[in-house]
């Protein structure tokens, strides 16, 4: 447990992470596809049925963040929450943008898309598209404020609530197996990718989540300054 309302959710690529609290859960990001089985376990295990899951909130399109949003919003009304860039895609009307990649962030493409499931996500209606600065009421008094973090994905975002001071990075930021806090790959647009990493650097940040390798815990935004040096 990251935080005493806060759970990280592990999948053979990628993570998710549920905010609990006195109103209901929030669920940042869904896993790969088929993981559906995997949330409700862990729901369970903090002692609440799927029925108090409240919202989804989507980091970006790709398909190991949203591949089981369908699922999820299925299980009853779950409100579903995305960038308006990203909408199109998550609800199967437009295309995943490709991302410029180097020599070496191919090899990586290669090597992580061969532990991606073969099923590619159901799309998934946005109940509500957010934009730079929207507030999410997570309930219990925690906010959420949306953070435009383009260059992953022309529509990634990443959540911030200021009052427990924890980040959800998505894929804009990761961390190396060896701890190292650094800049997200496979961006469609690296320039605009590096300055979304400056922005979210420059927030009050305690707990950074990001969508691939362990967070951060305690003084993230030292961390992610010194991503950004």
């Amino acid at each position: 447990m990251l935080h005493p309302q806060l759970v990280m959710l592990g999948f053979p690529v990628g993570q998710a992470y549920l905010w609990h609290g006195r109103d209901g859960l929030t669920l940042v990001d869904t896993g790969v596809p088929g993981s559906g089985e995997q949330i409700e376990r862990v729901i369970g295990e903090l002692g609440y049925r799927r029925a108090d899951l409240r919202r989804v909130l989507l980091t970006h399109c790709h398909a190991d963040h949203v591949g089981a949003a369908a699922e999820v919003a299925g299980w009853h009304d779950v409100e579903v929450v995305a960038h308006h860039l990203d909408a199109p895609v998550i609800r199967g009307e437009a295309a995943v943008p490709p991302p410029v990649l180097s020599d070496w962030e191919q090899r990586l493409w290669d090597q992580v898309h061969s532990q991606m499931p073969a099923e590619t996500p159901a799309p998934v209606g946005v109940d509500r598209e957010v934009g730079d600065g929207d507030d999410i009421d997570l309930g219990g008094g925690v906010h959420a404020v949306c953070v435009a973090a383009p260059g992953h994905t022309p529509g990634s975002v990443a959540y911030y609530l200021p009052e427990p001071r924890v980040l959800f990075t998505g894929d804009t930021i990761a961390r190396g197996h060896d701890g190292t806090v650094m800049l997200g790959v496979f961006n469609v647009d690296p320039d605009r990718a590096t300055a979304s990493l400056r922005r979210q650097a420059e927030l009050d940040t305690d707990i950074a989540c990001f969508g691939h390798g362990q967070p951060v815990i305690g003084d993230a935004a030292t961390s992610l300054r010194a991503a950004v040096r």
